[in-house]
């Protein structure tokens, strides 16, 4: 395979200092964890608010989990599959494109996506796995016109959706003061337009074929987004690892929180296939993550270990046979009980958790919130933004320029940030204009 295409940064240049032995993915690799953006994960909201306790997991530790997770896949196919080991990504590669995937989500999770594109959806709308696309290849300061200047094949990896918001964006949305519920406003899964340009840099080492169906999708309707269908190889590693970390990882601390019972494990069971279940000796796992206090720290910590060690090693690669190139024809998978098995966990937490009234109420809070600053922001931005941001309010040509660049200051806010900008500019008696940001 040729890497030199897959290694070239858009902006051209390589910083090859003296004596400097990465390789350009380990340099990725550095680029992103010393930047703000992903520093500002470790006060993002997971699923629980950071400011509802420092035990559970953040954006922050979430995005190292998926990497070292992934690297456990990796290592998996590497020795059950050598035949497509030239194609893998090498463990900084892939590492850079988990630890960066989150780095575009909003403060308050899915509440502060959710709020943002309420208002931006009319202005080319909002969505956190775009918004991650724009902040590495746009928004960071490690260089002045190109964000952190990735990697084509990074880059590659980190775009779940290859598709624009208009394209599956349902025809209709509700009305502005409708009492529709806030997730009527639930964003297209997608990148944004005003990144075309870098996509076709991007896809431009794929022969036409290739390009095209990589970026088909199943359309939109009128009260339905359409999807996009395909993902690339490092691509569909960063996700497994993601699904497992989601599934496994949250569903750790709710149970320490006492949000999942043994109740709701039993669920899972009887919506698994029995022979697998037994076959993989799940069942005395449950003793384990539902055991005493005295003993409930450590022997969870095993049946967590013992969950991961098990899907990590069901991953296998398959091939797609509709591309010319493997870096899209090959996509990684778990099998079919593995993937279910996981896809039950993730439903547990989401209808145990995520919709339980106390997240809820946390998750309006910061919808609320992040309203409340966008609409400020767009009418005052001139004079109140900072100065980075109001530079470019100050000279953007529409309507529509300046609410992108106020949704790029709120997105990269932390939950305690986005928080105290609302008790200056909205609770009398609360911070100090003058305190540092």
């Amino acid at each position: 395979m040729n890497n030199s295409v897959w290694e070239e940064r858009r902006s051209g240049r390589s910083l090859n200092r003296k004596d400097d032995p990465r390789t350009p993915f380990e340099r990725d690799r550095a680029r992103v964890i010393h930047s703000a953006a992903f520093r500002r994960l470790q006060s993002k909201t997971q699923i629980l608010g950071t400011s509802e306790g420092d035990f559970h997991r953040t954006r922050l530790t979430h995005s190292m989990e998926v990497a070292q997770i992934s690297r456990g896949l990796l290592l998996v196919i590497e020795r059950n599959q050598p035949d497509v080991q030239e194609w893998l990504p090498s463990s900084a590669l892939l590492e850079t494109i988990c630890l960066s995937h989150d780095m575009g989500h909003p403060p308050f999770g899915h509440g502060g996506e959710v709020a943002l594109n309420s208002i931006l959806h009319k202005y080319g709308g909002f969505e956190a796995n775009g918004q991650t696309f724009r902040q590495l290849t746009k928004l960071e300061a490690h260089t002045p016109e190109y964000g952190l200047d990735l990697t084509r094949r990074s880059l590659l990896g980190v775009i779940k959706y290859p598709v624009f918001y208009e394209e599956v964006c349902k025809s209709t949305w509700p009305k502005e003061n409708s009492t529709t519920p806030r997730y009527a406003w639930l964003p297209p899964k997608c990148i944004f337009e005003t990144e075309e340009e870098i996509l076709d840099w991007l896809l431009s080492p794929f022969n036409s074929s290739d390009r095209n169906i990589f970026r088909e999708y199943l359309p939109p309707n009128e009260s339905e987004h359409g999807s996009s269908k395909y993902l690339s190889l490092d691509t569909s590693l960063m996700e497994l690892a993601d699904d497992i970390a989601y599934g496994v990882h949250d569903l750790e601390d709710a149970i320490a929180l006492k949000l999942i019972t043994r109740e709701h494990w039993q669920e899972v069971q009887e919506n698994c296939d029995s022979n697998w279940w037994e076959a993989q000796n799940i069942g005395h796992l449950e003793n384990q993550l539902f055991s005493s206090v005295d003993e409930s720290s450590s022997l969870r910590k095993q049946a967590i270990g013992g969950i991961v060690h098990l899907l990590v090693s069901s991953v296998e690669i398959v091939k797609h046979n509709k591309f010319d190139n493997p870096l899209l024809n090959l996509n990684a998978k778990l099998t079919i009980e593995s993937s279910r098995f996981i896809s039950l966990l993730k439903d547990v937490v989401f209808r145990h958790v995520i919709q339980s009234n106390s997240v809820q109420i946390s998750n309006y809070r910061g919808h609320y919130i992040v309203r409340k600053l966008f609409e400020i922001f767009l009418q005052e931005g001139s004079s109140i933004l900072p100065d980075l941001f109001k530079r470019k309010f100050i000279v953007s040509s529409s309507e529509k320029e300046s609410a992108r660049i106020v949704g790029d200051y709120i997105a990269g806010m932390t939950d305690s940030f986005a928080s105290r900008t609302y008790e200056k500019l909205f609770e009398p008696g609360k911070g100090s204009v003058f305190d540092r940001n």
